[in-house]
């Protein structure tokens, strides 16, 4: 296999010119077609990243269910990595992986020293996910095994530094239930698992944010995220990755356009390095290879148009990301442990998650300006100012008009 260019680098190399890098959450069961989506996504008019999403059956480590689906032809919802012979995925890699396109492995998986084993092999370096980000929403494990089993794949990621080989570890922190989590709490967590991955020897990290429906509250968050990276991960290369909207999308073709190229416009003017995109096609099927490269290119025109402005002053959420990241660095010197003690006490509580690790007290509204902020606090250490605001606690008339409040707007063709 050719050799590729350090995933971290290559970013950060692009966005010293002037490109924004476009990357999508593509991952099929059938090995040509995960191949032929590579292709695309590589020859797209684009300066792109390869994405190999895996199956999520892979995710829990439920190797009978992959392996039956593989005996029987049945379909996956993405890439069995961890069950296919290591032949066939060298396969698909060959002669599109190299220095000009590097390839993550996105899985979303609570424990997932299987994954990094796998991709290791490969000889990938570069997956995402975290201790916090990957249990809470999208498991039951328990956080303490989460962070046990974390704390492990990430010093097998590390060990593999050397030789041209510079492992990268993505946060998925600030997309924890983004429509609905303040962007203080979100900044907070994913700088939290940076923090993490460093202690376990990675010195390549990315920061995730997730777009929510305000854009000059966006740009305060990434304006935080970026001066507590700089201040708290001296040594550390980092760039930001910033999320399309992760809620619920636009249905018209034209409506879902053009929030993917707001996403792009704020990712520029916001100065984050990379964008993970989302298609025209996610509100009624499987996006299709043709559906991601639409994206890819339409996200990368849009972002062509625009410049980084100066940062949007971002002293509210910095001040309240802060409160939360200094409350829990103070509770232990490993990072893992002071995680597992503030989900403990409340001093990190993401609203509506019912994770039994999650105290559950915290609340949040989407105002008429679209912005998120809080109702109730719980425990958590939020400046007094922001304490709270327990009228607007959201009913279940407030908690569906928030969530579909950017479909409505920009299928109305609102900018």
């Amino acid at each position: 296999m050719t050799a590729a260019a350090p995933f971290g680098e290559f970013v950060t190399r692009a966005q010293s010119r002037g490109a924004l890098v476009v990357q999508p959450r593509m991952g099929f069961g059938d090995p040509a077609l995960m191949r032929e989506g590579l292709a695309a996504t590589k020859a797209a008019a684009a300066t792109t990243v390869g994405t190999l999403t895996l199956d999520s059956y892979t995710r829990v480590g439920d190797d009978e269910s992959v392996a039956r689906a593989l005996r029987e032809n049945a379909p996956l919802n993405g890439y069995p990595i961890v069950a296919l012979p290591r032949a066939t995925s060298l396969a698909v890699l060959d002669g599109l992986r190299d220095a000009t396109f590097p390839v993550q492995v996105r899985h979303g998986s609570p424990r997932p020293e299987h994954i990094f084993a796998a991709l290791i092999e490969l000889g990938l370096d570069a997956t995402e996910g975290g201790p916090v980000s990957y249990c809470l929403p999208y498991s039951r494990t328990p956080l303490r095994d989460a962070v046990a089993s974390w704390r492990r794949s990430c010093l097998m990621l590390a060990d593999t530094a050397g030789h041209g080989v510079v492992p990268h570890l993505e946060s998925f922190g600030g997309c924890m239930l983004g429509q609905l989590c303040p962007p203080g709490l979100l900044v907070a967590i994913s700088l939290l698992e940076g923090l993490f991955f460093a202690q376990h020897g990675l010195r390549s990290i990315s920061l995730s944010y997730a777009q929510q429906q305000n854009p000059g509250q966006d740009r305060q968050a990434l304006a935080a995220l970026r001066r507590l990276a700089a201040d708290l991960l001296p040594g550390v290369e980092w760039h930001i990755v910033l999320y399309a909207y992760m809620g619920v999308y636009p249905r018209t073709h034209g409506g879902a356009l053009r929030l993917l190229g707001a996403a792009a416009e704020l990712a520029v003017t916001a100065g984050a390095a990379r964008l993970i995109v989302k298609t025209a096609a996610e509100a009624h099927r499987i996006p299709t290879i043709a559906d991601n490269v639409e994206a890819l290119e339409l996200a990368a025109d849009r972002a062509a148009g625009v410049r980084r402005l100066p940062d949007q002053d971002g002293a509210e959420v910095y001040e309240e990301a802060l409160a939360l990241v200094e409350a829990v660095l103070s509770l232990d010197h490993d990072v893992g442990d002071a995680l597992i003690a503030a989900f403990a006490r409340g001093l990190l509580d993401v609203p509506f998650c019912l994770h039994p690790d999650n105290a559950g007290r915290s609340r949040s509204y989407v105002d008429d300006h679209g912005r998120l902020l809080w109702s109730d606090t719980g425990a958590m250490p939020i400046p007094a100012s922001r304490a709270g605001h327990p009228a607007r606690r959201l009913t279940a008339t407030g908690l569906l008009t928030a969530l579909s409040g950017m479909q409505h707007r920009y299928d109305e063709g609102a900018p």
